[in-house]
């Protein structure tokens, strides 16, 4: 499959958004997406993934037909399982090492720094199990159990789109009950992110990966009113997001604007949210696609597409980034902003090096297999 730079970059994006958005007192989090729109990087990383996997099972099924597309499925299930795992024992040892080095932080739950030492075979079940899933971690949980399905799901999609799509927006509309019934760690059971409710943009990514050639032309017919449409949905979304900022008059107004659309859960993905975050994704893709193509050009946009061709090392790098750049602003009194931007920007070095580190294994793991088919 040929590489959409643009695409990666954006992934690159989320990755480096999820790290800053947990480290509470960043200088940068101040201009995370959070910050404009009534959406995150959750709902981005989600769907952006859920567009990728679309795209490779469309390449592989033509070349190599349904079951080596559900085979890879299957194995890149059990890879973020394996790196869930992996992960989140990782967190626990670096908040654990952190506290025994008078490095406090706030950006994971203490407690796994003491069961990883206390009870560490019982830590790791509970991963495997999904019975826990460490906060930071969760978004991956939640990839887990998505790609699992994939092998299931994505034939019946491609036979029945229509079907599947109801049957899609059906699961999601009873999906705090659903959820619920999942055996968790957690007093109201389930996951955080909601399986149930978070398939839906998952989903929903993958239809555009899948279908993008079908149903583009149609859609492009009435480009004109689905910008202005999807504009109107990001200024509202923007409004939301800002005017609270800007004296009393303005948060009485943003206040009447969440009280229009109610309250917005993003655990079980809410339609305000999914509805805002496919907004986005008709502006970037349409009237916005040769503006991101010169960006994901740039020095910029290149380092941001090396993170997010990373992959699992780049999620997991971000993670234990966001956990030790919040231990290192985390001084006595009042942190000043030339540390914490400091601390930022080292964060943002070390991820871009982990892409690098990424990049070059996976050049490697190439070179392998090419030589190992030619030998054969």
């Amino acid at each position: 499959m040929k590489r959409i730079i643009a695409l990666d970059m954006l992934r690159g994006y989320a990755l480096i958004a999820i790290m800053l958005d947990h480290m509470p007192i960043s200088v940068l989090r101040q201009v995370t997406l959070s910050n404009f729109a009534i959406f995150d990087a959750a709902e981005l990383f989600v769907l952006l993934s859920g567009f990728l996997v679309g795209l490779v099972w469309l390449g592989i099924e033509t070349r190599q037909g349904v079951r080596a597309a559900q085979w890879r499925f299957f194995r890149r299930a059990i890879q973020v399982w394996l790196a869930l795992i992996a992960g989140s024992v990782l967190l626990a040892l670096l908040s654990r090492g952190l506290f025994e080095a008078g490095l406090p932080h706030t950006a994971v739950w203490s407690e796994y720094a003491r069961w990883i030492v206390e009870f560490p075979l019982g830590y790791v079940v509970t991963l495997a199990t999904l019975y826990m899933q460490p906060n930071l971690m969760d978004v991956l949980a939640l990839y887990v159990l998505l790609l699992a399905v994939v092998p299931l799901t994505v034939p019946l999609m491609r036979r029945w789109p229509l079907a599947f799509a109801i049957g899609s927006v059906a699961v999601w509309a009873f999906a705090v009950p659903l959820n619920a019934m999942l055996p968790n760690q957690r007093a109201s059971g389930g996951l955080l992110f909601n399986p149930f409710g978070w398939q839906a943009l998952f989903h929903a990514g993958i239809a555009m990966g899948l279908f993008r050639e079908q149903f583009m032309p149609v859609l492009l017919r009435h480009r004109r009113t689905l910008t202005v449409t999807a504009c109107l949905i990001l200024l509202y979304s923007l409004a939301m997001a800002q005017l609270w900022r800007y004296g009393p008059e303005a948060k009485a107004l943003s206040k009447q604007l969440w009280q229009l659309v109610g309250p917005v859960d993003k655990w079980s993905l809410d339609e305000v949210r999914f509805i805002a975050i496919l907004a986005a994704s008709w502006i970037v893709a349409v009237p916005l696609a040769q503006p991101m193509a010169r960006l994901a050009g740039t020095g910029a946009g290149r380092a941001m597409a090396l993170i997010g061709r990373g992959g699992l090392i780049s999620f997991v790098g971000c993670v234990l980034l966001s956990v030790l750049g919040d231990a290192l602003m985390n001084t006595p009194g009042t942190t000043p902003w030339g540390r914490r931007l400091a601390v930022d920007l080292w964060t943002l070095a070390a991820l871009w090096l982990l892409g690098v580190g990424a990049a070059a294994y996976a050049r490697r793991k190439a070179q392998r297999a090419a030589k190992v088919e030619f030998a054969g």
